[in-house]
């Protein structure tokens, strides 16, 4: 959990980058060139990543399509799109901190597909959250304007996209390494954003001046961020490794707040705060022996359920 929760701080980042990029280019645009930006810096590692797809199963090639069109491009370009229609209110904070239901999606998506449970009580900590994204996500909870739920749609869906994302990862990941998984991703990613592209009829270059930006945006939050977030997947159940996440909202808010100059209404705050609260009880009531998440003794490893590894272990991994 270490590694992830390190790389979900640097996607915090994210915001600070997006931004500027958001307002001055189309979101399928800013998408299509951070998956063209990461696949040109990885090209030498394609041809291990081509073998490694090969020698998957059937189940496992679908899996890391989905990954790379749906939880890679078209989740970043809802997300994008939240981020654009966001910018009308200044408030760029809910997006980001919304996309935080996504351990709600994981577990389902866990218990469906990896045989992963939960106990009851997992209810407890659910339920504050989902208050916490209707009062962030709506300036004035009781009244929805069409903007506000646009945008409250479009980062659910990215956070349901990520959650999947995050469940097909753990699926793959004995059979293919963090470095492969990462490379397939971003190339079956390019082909989803050039689709999305063509679908909104989105402009393919983003001019010189966007260039240094989109780098920065491809390379620290998407590619550095994402190797070591596979790596420590590897060894965390998909429903916990979401609540290892927390880091990302925690960043974001700081990153909107100073640098963004977001002001939340007094409601959004308190949403902010049972977002995080609950996410924070749920990831401590992980550390006890008798965990929420019951992860089943044969999903990717021989350890038993609950078992953890250290982050220096997880680190020996990297590029």
């Amino acid at each position: 959990m270490p590694v992830i929760a390190t790389a979900a701080a640097a996607w915090g980042l994210d915001g600070l980058l997006r931004k500027p990029l958001a307002t001055s280019l189309h979101p399928a645009t800013v998408v299509l060139w951070e998956h063209l930006i990461v696949v040109l810096c990885v090209l030498p590692a394609i041809p291990a990543a081509i073998r490694a797809f090969r020698e998957c199963n059937t189940t496992q090639r679908a899996a890391i399509v989905v990954i790379g069109v749906g939880s890679s491009a078209v989740a970043t370009a809802l997300f994008t799109e939240a981020f654009s229609l966001s910018g009308a209110s200044g408030d760029y904070i809910s997006p980001l901190v919304l996309q935080k239901l996504q351990p709600v999606f994981a577990v389902l998506f866990a218990m469906a597909l990896l045989g992963e449970r939960v106990r009851p009580e997992f209810g407890i900590y659910t339920a504050p959250a989902v208050l916490g994204a209707w009062l962030l996500a709506f300036p004035q909870p009781l009244t929805v304007s069409v903007a506000q739920a646009e945008v409250a749609v479009c980062a659910l869906g990215a956070a349901a996209l990520w959650a999947a994302g995050t469940v097909l990862g753990r699926l793959v990941s004995p059979a293919v390494a963090p470095r492969e998984l990462t490379v397939l991703r971003y190339c079956w990613g390019l082909v989803g954003a050039l689709a999305v592209c063509g679908q909104q009829q989105a402009p393919l270059t983003p001019g010189i001046g966007n260039l240094p930006a989109l780098v920065l945006l491809a390379l620290v939050p998407g590619l550095a961020a994402l190797r070591l977030y596979y790596t420590g997947l590897r060894r965390t159940a998909a429903s916990r490794a979401t609540f290892a996440e927390l880091a990302f909202p925690v960043t974001a808010a700081v990153v909107g707040v100073v640098f963004l100059k977001t002001a939340l209404s007094g409601t959004q705050w308190a949403g902010v705060a049972l977002v995080v609260g609950a996410v924070t009880a749920l990831s401590l009531r992980e550390r006890r022996p008798s965990p929420v998440v019951i992860e089943p003794a044969t999903a990717g490893s021989s350890r038993p359920p609950g078992a953890r590894t250290g982050s220096r272990e997880a680190v020996e991994d990297l590029w």
